[in-house]
């Protein structure tokens, strides 16, 4: 009988160490199980703070190119009207030089007009005495019709 008592022992104790091994695989599977939901709560979490940081990088670019178009097209516009400012001052001095120019051409016609006429009476004088000199002049009176004459531009 030893032999079955020896067996049955031996199945009592097989028995044990199958449970013993099923409620550690048990044991095991439960905490793989566990380290699995942690892994993927962390990998959510890590995707939810990605997620929130891309939006934050992709909002804080909307707001930079927002703010650089502004200030560009602020600086288009200052430019714009500088240029335009530029243009009206250029165009109001060349009027104004155009007109100075105007006035020192007039001025300068009626100084050579002046000159030229005080340049045909003392050529006429001249003129007058030498014939004066040399007795070929007129008398007084036919003197005083030749500046009167139609040949005289003095007035």
């Amino acid at each position: 009988m030893a032999s079955h008592d020896q067996s049955y022992r031996a199945g009592e104790t097989k028995g044990q160490d199958e449970e013993k091994a099923n409620q550690t695989m048990g044991a095991m599977r439960e905490k793989a199980e566990a380290v699995k939901e942690k892994t993927h709560d962390t990998a959510e979490a890590a995707k939810d703070k990605t997620s929130s940081a891309a939006e934050s990088a992709k909002e804080s670019k909307d707001q930079t190119g927002s703010y650089l178009s502004e200030k560009t097209g602020a600086a288009k516009e200052k430019a714009s009207e500088a240029s335009e400012s530029a243009k009206q001052k250029a165009q109001e001095a060349a009027e104004a030089a155009g007109e100075k120019a105007q006035a020192g051409k007039e001025k300068t016609a009626g100084i050579i007009q002046q000159t030229g006429e005080r340049v045909k009476n003392m050529a006429r004088s001249a003129a007058d005495a030498v014939k004066n000199t040399v007795g070929m002049g007129k008398d007084g009176d036919d003197a005083e019709d030749h500046n009167n004459s139609p040949h005289n531009n003095e007035g």
